[in-house]
């Protein structure tokens, strides 16, 4: 009597595909992964500027530092940060108001941040984006 050709899964052939979804998971993830800079492209905020707010008002720039201190302001849902910042003529802090709808993460204290921010009246920066760094 003459044996049947087995139907099944060849082994080989399940080792190469699970091989393969693995290359290209990793290799999409390494390729995918690495966030661009979304704030390359604005100008820096100069901290000598930040005490005349006025002139500040209204326009967009990237502040990067530390946050030293998060505060909570009562049953308002945003938060506000103090962000100690590098400059030429040492360390100064610039407080930042970071609005409910930007805090999908927690924003925690001793990390580095890149922060987009708009000058609102009266010198009061509010944030329009976070990376981390």
């Amino acid at each position: 009597m003459a044996r049947r050709a087995s139907s099944g899964i060849k082994p080989g052939l399940l080792i190469g595909t699970a091989a393969c979804v693995a290359i290209l998971f990793f290799g999409g993830k390494a390729i995918l992964g690495k966030q661009k800079d979304a704030f390359s492209n604005m100008s820096s905020i100069s901290m000598s500027d930040v005490m005349d707010g006025v002139s500040l008002r209204d326009n967009e720039y990237v502040v990067e530092g530390t946050v030293d201190e998060k505060f909570f302001k009562g049953d308002n849902p945003n938060q506000v940060v103090s962000l100690k910042v590098n400059s030429p003529s040492g360390e100064q802090y610039l407080g930042v108001e970071i609005p409910a709808n930007l805090t999908k993460f927690n924003i925690e204290r001793a990390q580095r941040y890149r922060i987009k921010v708009r000058i609102r009246e009266a010198g009061i920066a509010v944030a329009t984006g976070i990376n981390p760094l």
